[in-house]
């Protein structure tokens, strides 16, 4: 019968590639297979030979178990792509080039060694695959318990030694890891399991145990715990953040509640209602805006836009613009030279982004609409059940181009008619290529028969907010009074 110091078996054909349930399946059949073996183990005639056998059992089993632990983390919250990963270590392909090496040194299932030492002669004896472990060659002999801790951090070496003194004196099992310096510089972390060896008269006679070197295990498991730390803190930042833009959103849009009506006295008044529609992920908040100002000559500014970009930086650059906007037409500045300056001010922004953007300034007084507009879908304008969207006036993406020039059109309006601002979000190109003002456009019959602004807003959401968008949105509606 082979000696146990010599019983080192090569790694168990791992499972092949597969997903990740396919390996926790094959993990949890292999442990109960071991779990097995070790329960039928039943000391013989050579109890040194039973002990290795059920020494090399308890360790397959307490990593087996560790296996299962990492499988299940990978399942809930890990790529499916790491399965892949993992079962390539399983199969051993981690030696520097590649290539599969029957001693892997980058493999998650390395093989063991055993040692014995004797405590009469003060021999020591190693199997070849320990030397491999602790970079000794066989030549330089096997190291004794008294000269074993001179190869562990200093910080290790009272935990091996407690780890003897139990096992000489107590009779106690050795279950602990520590850390050795090899020759080469390297560190490694080795797992020991072993136990007295006892003589006739019961009396310790020697001590054997079985070694195996588990780094690439603890190295992967301290990936694994940067890793969840660092995807935690990324989540933490993105829900900040995201609160963040939201709070800053809803400090800068309109709080309206209901339908509000500008100017507040006189005829021709505008009833009016906004909506902002989120994109499909609620953490894709953008730069899109609407505003509605009453003016101090009596008129009123009728806006919408959106900035380039997600997140705080787009919030914060829509507050910057919308408060530039805000300050320039009270200043009584005209739809056209405000765009001019709004170009302006993207350009020479810390933080460089794009907008697209209308303006208009409605006098109730003679219910006319001047407006402007930097490469942003013109408003629609309804009118007895019928519905067209006006003429564009020349005028590019703000911040696209130095020193543009923005036109500015006129049109005047009837009593009872109704404008809808709105960003692209809303309308681009369906599944069917027409243009999202299409949709709009076809509204026409219904929104003739909607009573407020509101309803008509309720109305648009229900044609055009349902479906799973990829950017935000917001409408502005305008209703002419008589």
């Amino acid at each position: 019968m082979p000696s146990h110091l010599f019983a080192d078996r090569p790694a168990p054909q791992p499972p092949q590639r597969g997903t990740v349930d396919a390996l926790i399946t094959r993990t949890r059949r292999l442990r109960g297979d071991v779990d097995a073996v070790r329960r039928e183990t039943v000391l013989t005639d050579d109890e040194v030979q039973g002990r290795w056998h059920r020494a090399l059992c308890d360790l397959a089993v307490h990593h087996l178990d560790d296996l299962g632990e990492h499988l299940g983390q990978l399942k809930e919250g890990f790529p499916a792509e790491a399965a892949e990963e993992l079962a390539a270590e399983l199969a051993g392909y981690g030696s520097q080039d590649g290539r599969p090496d029957s001693t892997p040194t980058g493999s998650l299932l390395s093989r063991v060694g055993s040692a014995e030492w004797n405590l009469l002669t003060d021999e020591a004896s190693w199997s070849e695959e320990l030397y491999q472990i602790f970079g000794r060659s066989p030549e330089s002999g096997a190291l004794s318990l008294d000269e074993l801790p001179s190869v562990l951090f200093a910080e290790d070496q009272g935990l091996l030694t407690a780890m003897v003194t139990d096992c000489l004196v107590d009779g106690k099992t050795i279950d602990g890891e520590f850390r050795i310096v090899r020759p080469d510089g390297s560190v490694r972390t080795l797992h020991m399991m072993g136990e007295p060896v006892l003589d006739a008269d019961g009396c310790t006679a020697s001590m054997w145990a079985v070694l195996r070197d588990v780094s690439e295990l603890r190295r992967s498991q301290r990936t694994v715990r940067e890793s969840r730390d660092t995807l935690q803190r990324q989540r933490q930042i993105a829900q900040t953040e995201h609160r963040l833009a939201v709070e800053l959103q809803e400090t800068v849009l309109p709080p309206w509640r209901g339908s509000p009506r500008l100017p507040r006295t006189g005829p021709a008044a505008l009833d009016l209602a906004a909506h902002y529609l989120p994109s499909a992920s609620s953490a894709l908040i953008g730069g899109d805006w609407y505003d509605a100002l009453e003016l101090p000559d009596g008129q009123t500014l009728l806006t919408v836009g959106d900035l380039t970009g997600h997140g705080v930086s787009a919030a914060s650059g829509m507050a910057m613009v919308l408060g530039a906007l805000r300050g320039m037409a009270l200043a009584g500045i005209g739809p056209g030279p405000l765009m001019v300056h709004l170009n302006q001010l993207l350009e020479t922004s810390a933080q460089p982004a794009l907008g697209s953007a209308v303006c208009c300034r409605y006098d109730p007084a003679t219910r006319t609409l001047a407006w402007a507009q930097a490469g942003h879908p013109a408003p629609l304008l309804f009118r007895e059940g019928t519905g067209q969207a006006l003429a564009r006036p020349d005028g590019v993406l703000l911040g696209a181009t130095s020193g543009a020039a923005y036109e500015q059109s006129e049109v005047r309006l009837m009593p009872g008619d109704m404008l809808v601002l709105h960003t692209d979000g809303l309308t681009r190109r369906d599944v069917t290529d027409k243009p999202g003002s299409d949709r709009l456009l076809a509204l026409a019959p219904r929104l003739a028969e909607a009573r407020t602004a509101q309803d008509s807003v309720r109305m648009i959401v229900e044609e055009c907010g349902e479906a799973e968008r990829e950017d935000d949105a917001c409408i502005l509606v305008a209703r002419i009074g008589f």
